[in-house]
């Protein structure tokens, strides 16, 4: 019989094929349209099987070939579901792993067809990055509401989600002095340090004397993604992780997006969250379960070779990933599932599956070459 960890990474390679679309992959077959982070981000986790070359190749077409004048990679591709067709951008992540999955796949592939047709296009979109540092410090900017969270929670200026992904797309292009003073300034510069002694605030802008604009929750991505991409060192991904332990984020599932819920009357709080699922703590993006980042928490587990915890947390997760057949967010008090057959869920499982199966990370930015 097949323990329950195996059950769900058979079923992952499943959702991923039932995801499939002649131009990439959906997100999940309730959202017909190719979402550039999404995207990325299963097929990345999916290719640890080295398969899905296909699905993988075509989303990056279908990306490279929507990029703005600009050199901006879309937030979505969205010709083919019921909404009028159109293709949205105001996001900033959606060009970091676009980017990042270009990279990747030359390199798990060893194709590099691809990435030579889009180099212009992979040159525009780092220029289009570079013009996002508007304080000239070495650290990109971002708006509120412009990345995977979108309208929820409320952040903006230099967040730790955004310089992790920028720190290791500078890492796999050997900008090393440029990705060496963004860490520099992430964890010990007075005037950007995001890092606030247990872990990285979620943003972070400018100072008005005693007042200063800042994010002081946990943003679990964000803090994850820094662990993986090696912007944080040992010593604060061994404090990271201790928070998550201590706070309870991992329960009863890896893992609440944010840490805490942001309610009404907060410092955080802003009016037209009653407007969304995440006006309720513990819905949605307000500290509700989303399974996807339970597998980088998973991955975090294993570079720091904490092995047995990593196994306790997979077989969490996997549990998850049945229980509600990859939902896309998971109620932590009631555990109530919500949406299904998400890609991201499925891919990121195959990769912590796989890293876990190898006790070393499958997907590692420090091991990648420029060519």
């Amino acid at each position: 019989m097949k323990s329950i960890i195996e059950e769900c990474y058979e079923k992952a390679k499943d959702c991923i094929d039932k995801n499939k679309f002649k131009k990439g992959i959906f997100a999940s077959p309730g959202y017909h349209a190719i979402w550039a982070r999404d995207s990325m981000i299963s097929l990345i986790g999916a290719s640890a099987t080295k398969n899905f070359k296909e699905m993988f190749r075509e989303s990056l077409i279908t990306l490279a070939s929507h990029q703005s004048k600009k050199g901006q990679i879309p937030n979505a591709v969205d010709k083919w579901s019921k909404r009028k067709s159109h293709v949205d951008y105001q996001s900033i992540d959606s060009t970091l792993w676009f980017i990042i999955g270009e990279y990747w796949y030359k390199h798990i592939y060893q194709d590099s067809l691809i990435f030579n047709k889009h180099r212009k296009k992979i040159e525009n979109a780092l220029l289009w990055l570079g013009y996002q540092d508007f304080s000239e410090s070495g650290l990109i900017v971002q708006l509120p509401t412009t990345d995977w969270q979108d309208a929820f929670p409320h952040k903006y200026g230099w967040t730790i989600n955004t310089q992790a992904l920028y720190y290791c797309v500078l890492k796999i292009i050997k900008r090393d002095k440029e990705a060496e003073k963004l860490k520099i300034l992430v964890n010990s510069d007075n005037d950007h340090c995001l890092w606030n002694g247990s872990f990285y605030n979620a943003y972070r802008w400018k100072n008005h004397g005693k007042y200063k604009e800042k994010g002081g929750w946990f943003d679990s991505l964000g803090n994850l993604l820094a662990i993986l991409f090696g912007l944080a060192d040992k010593d604060k991904s061994e404090k990271i992780l201790n928070y998550i332990q201590q706070k309870k984020i991992n329960q009863p599932y890896p893992i609440k997006a944010i840490f805490p819920p942001i309610e009404k009357g907060d410092t955080d709080w802003q009016d037209y969250y009653l407007d969304c699922d995440a006006g309720k703590p513990f819905h949605y993006l307000n500290a509700g379960i989303w399974p996807y980042i339970g597998s980088f928490y998973i991955l975090a587990l294993i570079k720091l070779k904490k092995f047995d915890e990593a196994e306790k947390e997979l077989e969490k997760l996997a549990e998850s990933n049945l229980k509600g057949n990859f939902p896309e967010w998971i109620n932590p008090l009631t555990k109530e599932t919500y949406g299904s057959l998400q890609a991201w869920d499925a891919g990121t499982y195959i990769l912590a599956y796989e890293s876990f199966k190898n006790k070393k990370l499958f997907f590692d930015c420090s091991n990648w070459v420029r060519y």
